[in-house]
C-alpha cells in the first residue's frame, strides 16, 4: 500500500472523498477537546461520525460504541485520537471490521499499527488531522472569515 503519512495530496483527497462513515476512536464528549472539534467539523461537512469511547452513551447526536468491533454497520475510515501505544489493537480491530483506511491523528505515529493495517489491506495515514486535511484540500481553511481556498505547494494540473 505504501506510506501515506507523506503529503500525497491526490491520495489524501481520494481517501476523504471515498469515506462516508468515520469511526472516531477516542472521541471526547467535551466540546473543547480537539477530537470533538474535528468530529463536529466533519459531521457538518456531510460525514457520518461514529463515536468510539466507552465513557459516553452518545456524542454529537450519535450512539457511542465501546470499541470498533461493536459497530453493527460498515465503517470507511477509522480516525484515531489515542496515544501511539494504544494503536496496535485498534489497527487489528480496523482490519477485522473491514475498514478501508486507518487514520492516526497529529502526533500519533505507530509503525507496528501501520504494518498491521497495511497487511490487512487498509490504507494508512499517520500524523495528520482529518479536519485540517479536509479543509486544506477542499477549501475550508479560513482566517477571520476569508476563505483561502485549497492550499498546496503543487501546481494544479490543467486539462
Amino acid at each position: 500500500m505504501g506510506e501515506l503519512f507523506m503529503s500525497d495530496i491526490l491520495t489524501l483527497r481520494r481517501l476523504l472523498r471515498r469515506a462516508h462513515v468515520l469511526a472516531v476512536v477516542g472521541l471526547s464528549g467535551d466540546w473543547y477537546r480537539p477530537s470533538f472539534f474535528a468530529a463536529k467539523y466533519m459531521q457538518e461537512h456531510g460525514y457520518r461520525i461514529v463515536p468510539v469511547n466507552p465513557k459516553y452513551p452518545e456524542i454529537l447526536g450519535e450512539k457511542c460504541y465501546p470499541d470498533l468491533r461493536s459497530i453493527p454497520f460498515p465503517v470507511d475510515l477509522v480516525d484515531v485520537f489515542r496515544k501511539p501505544g494504544d494503536c496496535v489493537p485498534i489497527a487489528r480491530d480496523a482490519v477485522a471490521i473491514g475498514a478501508k483506511t486507518l487514520w492516526l491523528q497529529i502526533g500519533v505515529i505507530n509503525e507496528e499499527a501501520r504494518k498491521i493495517a497495511e497487511d490487512g489491506g487498509l490504507e494508512v495515514v499517520m500524523d495528520r488531522c482529518v479536519k485540517i486535511e479536509y479543509a486544506r484540500l477542499f477549501g475550508g481553511l479560513n482566517w477571520m472569515g476569508v476563505n483561502t481556498g485549497v492550499i498546496s505547494s503543487r501546481r494544479q494540473t490543467v486539462f
